[in-house]
């Protein structure tokens, strides 16, 4: 399986990401924002974390114009998977491939540190290797991580089964406690905590790794 990283200027958390899917097995080529194509046979993008082009105008409103990124919802548009993390969620909304927006912290700081999330669902390929309903510990760094949605959307959202992930305390507001969301197909996820950065006892979890590892596996069978 082959997974493409994207970089962005700013992006901090692409090695990261990188290491990560090579943890759990794929082939990963790293691709420039300026590349209007992804490579031959990728299965899988990644949109890391980071403050793309220092987060002028909305964070990833302006990485969402990148030349890649047309590449990257051609991907998703032919079913291809998508993960998005931080900064990466942020511009998966901007690009319109999830829906709802990621506003200001409601504390108005920066907020750092690990947080337990609950799976919410493991009817994705993201979290088929969690258990439903288990709590994980995976980190968090971030100023605009209060994911806001209209309330019909909301409503869509928890029927259709598509919040991947929620806060068990919830650090910055958003609605529901929601840190992850699905896209309509289920192969585009966008999440706020790091699990790139929860992938190795060392770092204080390896919760993250189970993700990886999922979309590995899920992917084989998809």
């Amino acid at each position: 399986m082959k997974a493409a990283v994207i970089t962005f200027p700013g992006s901090n958390c692409d090695r990261d990401l990188a290491v990560a899917f090579e943890a759990a097995g794929f082939d990963v080529a790293r691709v420039w924002h300026k590349d209007t194509d992804l490579p031959k046979g990728v299965d899988v993008v990644g949109v890391p974390g980071g403050f793309s082009f220092g987060d002028y105008l909305r964070c990833g409103a302006i990485a969402a114009q990148s030349p890649v990124s047309q590449a990257i919802r051609a991907h998703a548009d032919r079913g291809g998977f998508v993960l998005g993390i931080c900064n990466g969620f942020q511009v998966l909304t901007e690009m319109g491939l999830l829906p709802g927006v990621l506003m200001r912290n409601a504390t108005l700081k920066f907020v750092c540190r690990t947080v337990g999330l609950r799976v919410a669902t493991t009817d994705s390929v993201f979290t088929s290797g969690y258990e439903a309903g288990a709590t994980v510990r995976i980190p968090i760094a971030h100023h605009d991580g209060n994911y806001t949605v209209d309330a019909d959307t909301l409503a869509r959202l928890q029927g259709d089964d598509r919040i991947a992930f929620s806060y068990s305390e919830n650090p910055n507001g958003s609605m529901a406690d929601i840190a992850g969301v699905l896209s309509e197909n289920r192969r585009v996820l966008g999440m706020m905590p790091h699990p790139e950065r929860a992938i190795e006892p060392a770092l204080g979890s390896d919760d993250g790794r189970k993700l990886f590892a999922s979309v590995m596996g899920g992917m084989a069978l998809a």
